[in-house]
């Protein structure tokens, strides 16, 4: 019984430090975050033409998804590739580590992918989650349409046997 006292007494006490640490670190802010976020944003030279490009491409390819949010199909073909670009970023990453003197002035391309999940998948998956809420929003306002039909022909039998 006194092991299982001092097991649950080390436990607490674990958990204890766990919060202190947590709340530690509420308390310190947003600032050792925004000063992450401005060093890594002030570290890329904005100006590379590939750079300029790939951004283009993500603001075409949301003018595209906006443009299309009637037609469903082509939505999810948007989807898939966006999910699929997502999937492969790994691989493009390595490949884009090997050959980045062809095309840029320095070395984004870290093994753990960091760059690219910033500026490739990142916005990918904004894309995607744009593509999923729209898509969501037409199923219920396709349930809202299906219901509503029901409902009036159940009204037009109830009629037809009244006469």
């Amino acid at each position: 019984m006194e092991e299982v006292r001092s097991a649950i007494d080390a436990h607490m006490d674990q958990m204890a430090d766990l919060v202190q640490k947590l709340t530690a670190e509420l308390r310190s802010g947003l600032g050792p975050a925004y000063d992450n976020f401005l060093g890594f944003f002030h570290a890329i030279d904005w100006k590379e033409p590939w750079l300029m490009c790939l951004l283009s491409f993500h603001v075409v390819l949301l003018i595209v998804v906006v443009i299309s949010r009637k037609n469903v199909n082509f939505q999810m073909c948007l989807f898939l590739l966006a999910l699929g670009g997502v999937y492969f970023a790994e691989s493009l990453n390595k490949i884009l580590e090997r050959n980045w003197k062809s095309f840029a002035t320095q070395n984004y391309f870290d093994r753990y992918g960091v760059f690219l999940s910033v500026l490739w998948s990142g916005p990918l998956l904004v894309i995607a989650i744009i593509i999923l809420v729209n898509t969501l929003l037409s199923l219920c306002y396709l349930i809202i349409k299906w219901k509503r039909a029901e409902l009036k022909h159940r009204a037009r039998l109830s009629h037809n046997k009244e006469d």
